[in-house]
């Protein structure tokens, strides 16, 4: 059996990052990073935007803001010593109409709070400047918002903690952890792996890795979302990142238009149900997680809550004329013949059983194991301060430094 001071369940961005991290401040500990895949973050670390979100959306104070725009830093800086391509190609929240003209002010005065450099309120006018073929009657502009590929970040991670001597045990799926005097044995689709502490980065399986070690307080609900990539000739559509003014009631931002590393334009992306955690394409259907969700009470409750906005994003998704119309609000140029049928991600969101989305990062720990139960976006961007934060706490918790 394979013993290790502290084994990591789950190999993307942010698995990867807090073990950096952890064998970085205890470089005595014999460390792995455990994976069902076959190579690293092959989930949501590889399945998003590429947006290095600049800080603007999250609740002063909460640790997506604090730890989104510090992330943000730490992320560049990690970039650019790697030889990582990324760009500060700016970003426009835009207000299309009277009534989003104060939550956009509340947005203004949430990013200020935070911290984010250089916000500023442009007029129709300068906006157009930036971005022409955008409409809208004022617009907030991040300068700092960013985009990279996360899918590097990854690759270069792994690639680091393999020459620093940590374990990446890939093609393993954790199927029980079982603890006995102080120890625990995580038993695997390849043999068991034995651990004094564990810590658990499992993204859409978070609950049910948490659970392994006791009932996890919420459930995750996948939501997939998809994307169109604007053909070549019409990338001109959108020079950098136009997004719209959020609903502040859900912790989706809307559709928007995604400049990429590399130069493809993504338009969306709806906020569908997904049929299986890991189910990228509309026919992807996992029978027994689909009902676990539809027979959890937070989601049915959740579902009363919103079926008006649920039904119009199930409409967007079957039918690409309405999907066009949703993108024509921004950019009013677009055409369904510019448009072809993109990339998918899904969302790993965690619902309190009383149907609330829990909002932001979670964690649920004891003396033998961490496990993070909730980290969505802006996550890939954090994922260095998160790292940090979590090794703070797992450090207090897990009393790490008498292993």
């Amino acid at each position: 059996m394979s013993q290790y001071d502290v084994v990591m369940v789950g190999a993307g961005i942010l698995g990867l990052a807090t073990a950096k991290e952890l064998h970085a401040r205890h470089p005595g500990l014999r460390i792995a990073v455990l994976d069902k895949e076959s190579t690293p973050g092959r989930h949501q670390s590889s399945h998003n935007s590429g947006v290095l979100h600049a800080g603007v959306y999250y609740k002063p104070g909460s640790l997506k803001a604090k730890l989104c725009v510090t992330g943000k830093v730490l992320m560049e800086r990690y970039a650019e010593e790697h030889d990582i391509a990324f760009e500060r190609c700016g970003k426009l929240i835009v207000a299309l109409n009277e009534h989003e003209l104060a939550p956009l002010a509340e947005l203004e005065a949430r990013g200020n709070a935070n911290g984010v450099p250089g916000l500023r309120m442009l007029g129709s006018e300068e906006m157009r400047e930036m971005e022409p073929h955008a409409a809208g009657i004022r617009a907030l502009h991040s300068p700092g918002t960013g985009i990279i590929g996360f899918a590097r970040v990854v690759e270069v991670m792994a690639s680091e903690l393999r020459d620093e001597g940590v374990d990446l045990l890939m093609g393993r799926q954790v199927l029980e952890i079982n603890r006995r005097n102080e120890t625990s044995t995580l038993v695997t689709t390849e043999g068991d792996v034995s651990a004094r502490r564990v810590i658990s980065c499992a993204g859409l399986y978070a609950d049910k890795v948490a659970g392994m070690s006791g009932p996890p307080p919420v459930q995750i609900v996948p939501f997939r979302g998809d994307y169109y990539t604007l053909k070549p000739e019409a990338r001109y559509l959108c020079r950098g990142l136009i997004y719209p003014v959020p609903d502040p009631s859900l912790p989706f931002l809307g559709v928007h238009f995604t400049k990429r590393i590399g130069g493809d334009v993504w338009a969306g992306p709806n906020a569908v149900l997904a049929t299986a955690r890991e189910g990228y394409r509309r026919r992807d259907v996992n029978l027994a997680e689909l009902l676990e969700t539809l027979r959890y009470r937070g989601f049915r409750k959740l579902a009363r809550r919103y079926w008006k906005t649920g039904a119009h994003e199930v409409w967007r998704d079957v039918s690409k004329r309405a999907f066009v119309r949703e993108l024509q609000r921004y950019v009013p140029a677009v055409r369904p013949e510019h448009l072809v049928f993109g990339p998918s991600g899904v969302r790993a969101q965690a619902l309190e059983p009383d149907g609330a989305m829990v909002d932001d990062f979670r964690t649920l720990a004891d003396d033998e194991s961490m496990h993070i139960l909730n980290a969505p976006s802006p996550a890939a961007t954090a994922s260095l301060a998160i790292a940090g934060h979590l090794s703070n706490e797992a450090a207090k918790l897990l009393d790490l430094d008498t292993l």
